[in-house]
């Protein structure tokens, strides 16, 4: 692995560990901030409200500044793969918190996610694109994007107090945060090349803050939207499988891998998607049967998303 691999590792690491802290609280917030259904804008309202979202808020701070600063290193693909390591912070954080034990299954499948993660890291050693796709796919992975969103928004009207909903919602969250990870790669880049103020001149601007805020917003709908063996697993795995499909595409990103190394990356990947689904579904069922059903129409505080 580069040098500014292994430092890109070490960072989105610590931003992952500073997600979990956050995930915690602002689940805790969103759970508890109001009795009555409300939408997704009166619910992010009421959540600024909230002093405990604010203290989470300040964690997801910490969280993308560290992704900002390990995307100025390492590739999109590296730093948002590393981010499902936030599952394996927030199991023993949330064992300590609630005071119970982290069963054998649940260290099992741990240890399959970091094992995963190390062959993918290690044996792919994902690398920086040279250069960006054309201005017209970008257009075209936009519009297809937004389309997609747009759809996934309407059925979770349709399908509201299903678990479907909270699917939606989870994509719609997940893929939000995977376009902001995306975008801040390229105003880093643009930071890097010619200062701040052509940050504020960039094209990627605005729609980097309308992702961030759509991140936040439909997080925490997706939060309260079903059960969380729902929206957990669609959200911890939509951001990097997006984000490294549109590293990918855009920024022509790519794995340095070649025979046997592709089938090992190939199998890695594979087993985060298993490891990590099966880690969030494993949590969110437990706190749901510990609050008393887990069938209940408004989901319960959960480890992370």
């Amino acid at each position: 692995m580069s040098t500014g691999n292994a430092i890109a590792a070490l960072l989105a690491l610590c931003a992952a560990l500073a997600s979990a802290i956050g995930d915690v609280i602002r689940q805790r917030s969103a759970q508890e901030i109001t009795d009555q259904q409300v939408g997704h804008l009166k619910l992010f309202w009421l959540s600024l409200r909230d002093p405990r979202w604010w203290g989470g808020g300040a964690a997801a701070v910490a969280n993308y500044a560290l992704q900002a600063v390990a995307l100025a290193v390492g590739s999109v693909i590296l730093v948002t793969g590393l981010q499902v390591t936030a599952l394996l912070f927030a199991l023993p954080m949330y064992a300590w918190l609630t005071h119970r034990r982290v069963t054998n299954w649940e260290w099992m499948w741990a240890i399959v996610l970091a094992g995963a993660l190390a062959v993918v890291v290690i044996v792919g050693d994902p690398t920086e694109g040279k250069q960006h796709a054309p201005a017209n796919t970008w257009i075209t992975v936009s519009a297809v994007l937004i389309a997609v969103l747009l759809g996934c928004v309407l059925f979770a009207r349709k399908f509201k107090g299903r678990p479907a909903a909270a699917v939606l919602l989870a994509v719609v969250a997940g893929t939000s945060l995977a376009v902001f990870a995306l975008l801040t790669k390229v105003l880093v880049e643009v930071l890097k090349a010619d200062g701040f103020h052509a940050v504020l001149e960039s094209p990627a601007l605005g729609p980097w803050l309308v992702a961030t805020l759509a991140g936040m917003i439909f997080q925490q709908s997706a939060f309260r939207a079903g059960a969380l063996t729902a929206s957990m697993p669609t959200m911890t795995v939509a951001k990097p499988l997006v984000a490294s499909a549109l590293g990918v595409l855009l920024l022509n990103e790519h794995i340095n891998a070649g025979g046997i190394e592709d089938v090992a990356v190939i199998i890695g990947v594979v087993l985060i998607v298993i490891a990590t689904a099966a880690l969030a579904r494993g949590e969110a069922a437990t706190i749901v049967a510990d609050a008393g059903g887990a069938d209940r129409a408004t989901p319960v505080p959960s480890p992370t998303s």
